[in-house]
């Protein structure tokens, strides 16, 4: 078989699917989680299931860069979109930020920014896909991700998250760090990703 007509096979095995299958009935009481408690909102809901994975919620650049700081990840990537909201306050408090990412350099950047396509209140978790985040492994390489999100971006539960799909060939739900288990049940974090998750709040 030729080269040609084994990407061509792969090519149309990975197409989008013109009609996806629908989501299956389901009874929402059995799978939301419990209402938000009078007076909290998504980003208080996130913020304390995200921190109870070892994410890091802030919705302040100073904290980012006092963080980034002292743990001395001072060099890395930021999404060319967000360089005037984020990335311009780290060069001014003397970091290095590239806006493009160089593959051959992976060891060079300490920390990735780039835009969450959104959380997910319930669960603690980010949200990435490829139509929004400027390069996936600027958000999977660096021993630090920063995700980017806006309060409106914060749904309350999975099946929301789900309903909101939209057609982006590749999603990636970041809930904390990256972590991975041996047989005898010890949990190690950052292994085949970021070791630290930060979710940005911004406005």
């Amino acid at each position: 078989m030729s080269r040609s007509s084994i990407f061509s096979k792969i090519k149309q095995a990975t197409d989008a699917v013109a009609q996806k299958t629908p989501l299956p009935d389901y009874d929402v009481s059995l799978v939301h989680s419990a209402p938000k408690l009078e007076g909290a909102n998504h980003w208080e809901t996130f913020s304390r299931n995200f921190s109870a994975v070892n994410g890091k919620p802030m919705d302040s650049i100073d904290a980012l860069i006092t963080l980034l700081k002292e743990t001395e990840n001072v060099h890395g990537y930021c999404d060319p979109a967000l360089m005037d909201e984020v990335g311009e306050h780290l060069v001014k408090a003397g970091m290095g930020v590239e806006t493009e990412y160089d593959r051959t350099r992976y060891e060079d950047y300490t920390f990735g920014i780039t835009r969450a396509t959104g959380a997910i209140a319930e669960s603690g978790t980010l949200i990435l896909n490829d139509e929004q985040t400027s390069d996936r492994l600027a958000a999977l390489s660096p021993w630090v991700h920063v995700g980017v999100l806006q309060n409106e971006d914060i749904l309350r539960t999975i099946p929301d998250a789900i309903d909101a799909f939209g057609s982006s060939p590749n999603i990636i739900w970041a809930t904390g760090p990256s972590k991975t288990a041996d047989v005898e049940g010890i949990l190690i974090e950052g292994v085949h990703g970021p070791g630290e998750e930060i979710a940005l709040l911004l406005g």
